[in-house]
């Protein structure tokens, strides 16, 4: 009932915002909606986690072999409980913001979450697949109605990529669901199915774009600056925070189990070359930015670059460096996606030259920017350390990668390159002297250090103790690399 739950709240209460009135009570619903599904959440890890109680499934549509299945294993739970904390600190954050229509933004916002933990829950392809455009859908909505000036045309190459992907994604799902043998998407069919290497190639090209589309991975990713920048910034806190996660999230659930051969062919070779390019491109331009949505933006890609070579380190170590640095990355990324928020709402502007000093007007944000900040380049005793220790061991030890060298000189440079930017845009907003526009500043509003404190507080606990989440995530990590070693032995 937990894993229907996830799904039910923020689905019902997205619904009924529609018809809510007022822009306050549209806030408060969907804050109280989104805590709700936290408590759920949190009920699913501890009092309430025996097996039944994680999984939900009734026939859907049988005539076509599709059945409504959700479960939470130890993945989904960690990705649900990010969907979970993410939202409500969303709302807190931009609790004084105004939105036009402020009933449909919520709604939306709500659908949004309902998707996205559908996909995290779903354990049927065609389930997963409609899912995946409950998440997509609300955010363009969400971005051409509140988005900024230049809108329009960032929301229509966001629905472009994502779109073309989906739709070649859907291909392979339904190419998928003819193998098995009783015609069904249910993904312990799918799990079971021996497929010739060389259709397993054009499948996994198929789905990997349409997740590669969606991570990003170079050179899928020009959607993406354009659309962080000009969203509003509640929905970037999705897009970056949560949604990008889909994309890695498939390719552990739904490719690595299922299209071993191709996935780790693929994987070891044109992915990571791809990733490692764009690890490198995107930290090179994150240098060069002066606005800190676009600057961040690209820093994201970078980030995600390295849980994409660690997924194909085929390695455990490795594997189980990506799940926990999914949901760190989703924790600090939100948290310097909270500090643009509050500076671009009090100050009227996102870009690096035109701020400086808070660190004199504003003393409690600078001190959880720098935390937040130190904690994305991982610094030890921070979140990311954990995860980005573990995926660099991982990809160092990994039997595939003994002769790609490049690998992990050039992911250490983009580690440094990382520390340079982040501390760039520390000290370009926090030191120097104040200015005509940051002298009359003032520090920040007890809903938004509220947030942030929640944020540091998750950055240590898991920088300290980490083993909860790395227990949470073992099983499913070996589950899924005895899947792809087993398929691989039997065509053998």
């Amino acid at each position: 009932m937990i894993a229907l739950l996830l799904i039910l709240i923020p689905l019902l209460s997205g619904v009924g915002a529609f018809f809510l009135k007022g822009g306050n009570n549209a806030r408060v619903w969907a804050l109280v909606s989104s805590l709700l599904t936290l408590i759920i959440s949190l009920l699913g890890l501890t009092v309430l986690n025996q097996p039944g109680n994680l999984q939900f499934r009734v026939d859907w549509m049988p005539e076509i072999g599709s059945s409504f299945s959700i479960r939470l294993d130890g993945m989904g739970q960690l990705l649900c409980l990010l969907t979970a904390i993410s939202f409500p600190l969303i709302f807190i954050t931009t609790w004084n913001h105004v939105y036009k229509n402020a009933h449909n933004f919520f709604a939306l916002m709500l659908l949004s979450q309902a998707g996205l933990m559908g996909v995290f829950l779903a354990m049927d392809a065609l389930v997963f697949y409609f899912f995946w455009e409950l998440a997509l859908i609300p955010v363009y909505f969400l971005c051409s109605a509140w988005g900024g000036e230049k809108r329009i045309a960032a929301t229509f190459k966001f629905f472009i990529y994502t779109f073309v992907g989906s739709l070649i994604m859907l291909v392979g799902i339904i190419y998928l669901q003819s193998l098995t043998p009783n015609h069904s998407f249910d993904i312990s069919t799918f799990y079971k199915l021996v497929i010739l290497e060389k259709t397993q190639g054009w499948i996994f090209l198929f789905m990997f774009i349409a997740f590669a589309i969606k991570m990003p991975v170079f050179p899928f990713h020009s959607w993406q600056p354009d659309t962080y920048e000009q969203s509003p910034t509640a929905t970037t806190m999705v897009l970056s925070g949560v949604m990008v996660k889909m994309g890695l999230f498939a390719v552990i659930r739904w490719l690595l189990p299922v299209l071993p051969d191709a996935s780790f062919g693929y994987g070891e070779t044109t992915v990571t070359i791809f990733a490692v390019i764009g690890m490198i491109y995107a930290s090179l331009l994150a240098m060069r930015q002066n606005d800190m949505k676009r600057l961040i933006a690209y820093s994201s890609i970078a980030h995600i670059g390295l849980m994409v070579i660690a997924i194909f380190s085929e390695s455990e170590i490795g594997m189980q460096g990506v799940m926990i640095q999914m949901f760190n990355h989703g924790i600090n990324i939100i948290g310097l996606w909270i500090i643009v928020e509050i500076i671009e709402q009090k100050y009227g502007t996102r870009k690096l030259s035109e701020l400086g000093g808070l660190a004199q007007k504003a003393p409690a944000m600078a001190i959880l920017f720098v935390i937040i900040a130190l904690a994305s380049i991982a610094l030890p005793l921070t979140n990311a350390f954990v995860g980005e220790f573990m995926m660099f061991t991982g990809i160092f030890t990994s039997p595939i990668f003994r002769y790609e060298m490049y690998i992990v000189p050039a992911a250490g440079l983009c580690i440094i390159l990382g520390a340079v930017y982040t501390l760039i845009m520390v000290q370009k907003v926090l030191y120097g002297n104040t200015n005509t526009l940051t002298e009359k500043g003032s520090d920040i509003r007890l809903n938004e250090k509220v947030a942030l404190i929640i944020i540091v507080a998750l950055i240590f606990v898991v920088g300290i103790y980490p083993q909860p989440f790395l227990d949470l995530t073992k099983d499913t990590t070996n589950f899924i690399l005895n899947e792809a070693d087993s398929l691989k032995a039997l065509k053998k």
